[in-house]
């Protein structure tokens, strides 16, 4: 696939990461990076918060927490539903995103879990996904991406919840990293690590 190599920035100094739908903090790919920033960047500004189920509301905590970051120093990653919440942020805000297995058509696909959920990492947990949250999916929709080479996309053609082809397609001219096989959760992240910080400016320590 043809790339479009994003305009030259600065390293990032602030990064926020956003979990899928029914994750949290604690999903495997979370914390590949988490442990890795701090590690290797402690400098960077790191968070990771819980997302309420209510779109609006994540989205709203999400740009009220970023509200005084540098755009031109900060990016995003997101995964699944995380993906497309990353991708609002991004166009709003102006600044990079690195995206595994987004999501691209939330408010349809997310339709058929209206209804109570189980947390994924904590069974215990029980949260309502509500009808008006398929419309609050629909109001953070936007059109083809205003600077597709502030994009990177992680994505696996084994994807079994989401369309590979779906996703690549919502992001042409964007970085795009396409796995054979893998699936979802895409649990060789650890591999492609240094890849998605590099596009960030966050190379490896000692490297």
């Amino acid at each position: 696939m043809t790339l479009d190599r994003p305009a030259a920035r600065l390293p990032v100094t602030h990064l926020v990461y956003l979990h899928g739908f029914r994750s949290s903090p604690q999903s495997f790919k979370a914390r590949c990076v988490a442990g890795r920033v701090r590690r290797d960047h402690p400098e960077v500004t790191w968070w990771c918060p819980q997302l309420p189920p209510s779109p609006g509301e994540a989205m709203a905590m999400v740009q009220e927490g970023i509200r005084d970051w540098p755009a031109e120093r900060m990016g995003v990653i997101g995964s699944s539903l995380g993906g497309f919440y990353a991708t609002h942020v991004a166009e709003t805000k102006g600044c990079k995103a690195v995206l595994l297995n987004p999501a691209v058509h939330a408010a349809r696909d997310l339709a058929k879990y209206v209804g109570e959920q189980v947390a994924w990492h904590d069974p215990a947990t029980r949260f309502r996904f509500a009808p008006e949250f398929v419309d609050e999916l629909r109001a953070l929709e936007h059109g083809p991406v205003a600077r597709p080479g502030d994009y990177f996309a992680l994505i696996a053609k084994g994807d079994e919840v989401l369309d590979w082809r779906e996703m690549t397609a919502r992001y042409p001219g964007a970085h795009v990293r396409l796995l054979e096989g893998s699936d979802h959760a895409i649990p060789e992240f650890e591999d492609y690590l240094d890849e998605v910080l590099a596009f960030l400016g966050l190379a490896r320590s000692g490297a």
